[in-house]
């Protein structure tokens, strides 16, 4: 066996084929005799049995076999926030890339002639068969590594004659097809340590937080001894036992001739140092995690997604999450007498990259979304679609006049739809601007009939909102159910002058090996008229400095809309800079009213101005665009 074989550095003496040959080197007539008659028994046997279990699984499937493998989520920073996994926590790793110290141990105890066997090891057959039968009961098994590999990957766990004669044959059918490296790999890479944990990496960095390339002889030996019970052997269930199977395996490594008396007692002395189960530990931030793994479904499908382990690049900014979620927290805490959650999420108009999301007050109570999954009425904060739906239109300007009057609309009852103001006045001729900074609705009502409510569908349509929008004389009051990220994200291509790419919680996507799987480079489409898209910014500035958002001031130019439903049963605050949008929503769950005192200016714009303070607190002040920079559209 070459020292490519298993590894092995001339420091560790490789060990001669002799040394794996294990029993095989007894040379007694008797014994020789003995087993030459078992193993004449047991082939003819498995000759018969190969003829009859010809619907056994094809082994050849095995070439370009891929075993499942965690998916680790990162923010944009390479952080990491969450790891993936089905019912098999693993991370693949090259043979030749393993510890020699591991590979000896885990061959001194599990099968020590696995190079020497076809695949069965008649000795270790006719050695258990001996002890089960003086014992009355099987004490002993005589599977080779190979046996267990197939067991492991083909069958069922069931203690059955058949199903030992079909890992045999499975067995010997691998050998033909596979290298004894390639059996190894995949047996290291499969096999389970216990804890939810699979394959030699995941276990090492478990065990003993580091890679299974660098663990030591003492490590490696007690990391070997776990494989027959790991519920009973790992040193995290009880380390006096642990330590009593790893003497087991160095015991056997120095019978063997593997490693001297010295090396071995050596490894008994070495202090270990042992991490902690990394199976089901939470994410960091399990509102992110949803997010991605909601889009990442969506590309992928869940079952690519829990063994396909990727590595996925997110746009998250693992600082301004923190932030977010306590900034939540703590502003829960303020209104908590009215309403029962909160969500708030953030992207950036210059890539649409989410930068955070918080679906909830508390995700250890519930991990519903309500940032991208709870669609809900966004009041006036609708508003500003349908003034960039006027300016778009060439006819107007955020000087244009408009009359805050009592109006009627035939809406095909007897009375007719006849919109109010939030205080139930009436403000005469105004202007746009001053119209929504004072969020007046007949205003906003009347502007939505001048310039076609299917018009400003279509404008939210290529902002990216996808939900449901009603063609209804009242749309532009908010009478819509939109999520916060659509409002967010809508808000963003306003401040990017009407620069948009698709909104995304995802930068990239790689395999384990490193292969690109997906690539979400930004790609900045101009959907917007810039003037008008201008103009509203300048118009929404109005509503901080001044208007109904003026609690949203943040020291810096800002734009934003408050929002409040009639029925307070949903405050909102959406608003930008440059460089962030955000939108926060706050309501209940079952959509109970929150009183008269619940509105977006004194409920949202707070927490919107907390989160912005701290998310831009080392970015420098930018500035919209002026609308002079670019050319009106035509009427």
């Amino acid at each position: 066996m070459s020292s490519r074989t298993i590894g092995l550095s001339q420091k560790n003496r490789e060990p001669e084929p002799s040394f794996f040959a294990g029993m095989s080197k007894f040379t007694s007539a008797t014994i020789l005799a003995t087993v030459m008659l078992a193993s004449a028994g047991a082939a003819g046997g498995l000759v018969g049995l190969a003829l009859s279990y010809r619907n056994l699984p094809d082994v050849r499937s095995m070439k370009g076999y891929i075993p499942s493998e965690t998916t680790h989520i990162y923010d944009i920073k390479g952080k990491v926030l969450a790891s993936l996994h089905a019912e098999e926590n693993r991370e693949v790793m090259p043979l030749d890339q393993m510890s020699p110290h591991l590979k000896m141990a885990v061959l001194a105890i599990e099968d020590s002639n696995f190079y020497e066997h076809g695949g069965i090891n008649p000795v270790g057959i006719l050695r258990a068969s001996l002890t089960n039968f003086q014992e009355g009961r099987t004490v002993q098994g005589a599977s080779t590594l190979t046996m267990q590999l197939v067991k492991n990957l083909f069958l069922s766990p069931e203690r059955a004659l058949t199903r030992k004669l079909a890992e045999a044959v499975l067995a010997m059918r691998m050998e033909k097809l596979f290298q004894k490296d390639e059996i190894l790999e995949m047996y290291l890479n499969q096999v389970y340590w216990g804890h939810n944990t699979y394959g030699v990496e995941t276990a090492a960095q478990s065990y003993f937080n580091k890679s299974s390339s660098e663990l030591t002889l003492a490590e490696a030996s007690m990391m070997a001894g776990i494989i027959q019970a790991p519920a009973a052997y790992s040193p995290f269930v009880e380390k006096e036992t642990a330590k009593k199977r790893q003497d087991v395996v160095l015991n056997r490594m120095v019978e063997l001739g593997w490693v001297s008396a010295a090396e071995a007692q050596a490894a008994r002395d070495q202090p270990l140092s042992f991490g902690q189960v990394t199976s089901f530990q939470q994410s960091r931030s399990p509102y992110v995690t949803n997010t991605v793994i909601k889009e990442l479904r969506r590309r992928f499908g869940r079952e690519a997604l829990v063994r396909g382990g990727m590595r996925i690049q997110t746009t998250v900014d693992f600082d301004m999450q923190e932030a977010a979620e306590e900034v939540v927290r703590n502003s829960h805490r303020r209104v908590a007498y009215a309403a029962d959650q909160m969500a708030l999420v953030a992207v950036d108009p210059r890539t649409h990259f989410i930068k955070a999301v918080v679906g909830g007050v508390d995700s250890k109570k519930s991990e519903f979304n309500r940032a991208t999954q709870a669609i809900r009425q966004p009041g006036s904060s609708f508003k500003p679609f349908v003034y960039y739906t006027a300016y778009a239109s060439g006819k107007y300007t955020p000087s244009s006049v408009i009359d805050d009057k009592p109006v009627r609309y035939n809406d095909g009852t007897a009375k007719g739809y006849k919109p109010q103001n939030y205080d139930r006045t009436f403000g005469g001729p105004m202007s746009l601007r001053q119209a929504l900074a004072q969020s007046r609705n007949i205003p906003a009502v009347t502007l939505g009939q001048k310039v076609g409510i299917e018009n400003v569908i279509d404008v939210c349509r290529v902002l990216g909102i996808k939900s449901p929008i009603p063609p209804v004389i009242s749309l532009p009051l908010g009478s819509v159910d939109l999520t916060p990220l659509e409002m967010a994200s809508a808000y963003a291509t306003f401040a990017n002058n009407g620069w948009q790419s698709e909104t995304t919680a995802i930068v990239q996507v790689t395999d384990s090996s490193g292969r690109l799987l997906l690539d979400n480079t930004p790609d900045p489409q101009l959907v917007l008229d810039p003037w008008a898209a201008a103009s509203l910014n300048s118009t929404l500035t109005g509503v901080i400095n001044g208007g109904t958002g003026k609690n949203a001031s943040i020291g810096r130019q800002a734009a934003g809309k408050t929002g409040t439903t009639s029925s307070e049963r949903d405050v909102w605050f959406v608003g930008y800079v440059p460089q962030l949008s955000a939108a926060v929503w706050i309501g209940n769950d079952d959509y109970s009213q929150m009183g008269g005192s619940a509105t977006g200016g004194g409920f949202a714009a707070p927490v919107w101005r907390r989160f912005m303070l701290k998310a831009l607190k080392d970015s420098p002040a930018e500035y919209f665009t002026s609308a002079s920079k670019f050319q009106r559209p035509k009427k």
